[in-house]
């Protein structure tokens, strides 16, 4: 908690692109493979 107002960089960004990245996983559950998954990914 003392770190989120002391440091002055956060992690806000790596999670932003963990939402995102899960967020297409969900939305593609069960239509593909890995491949396709990745791809969406690497576009979005």
């Amino acid at each position: 908690m003392i770190a989120a107002l002391t440091l002055p960089y956060s992690n806000g960004p790596t999670e932003g692109v963990n939402t995102k990245t899960k967020r297409i996983a969900r939305q593609m559950h069960g239509r593909a493979g890995f491949t396709l998954l990745r791809h969406r990914i690497l576009l979005g």
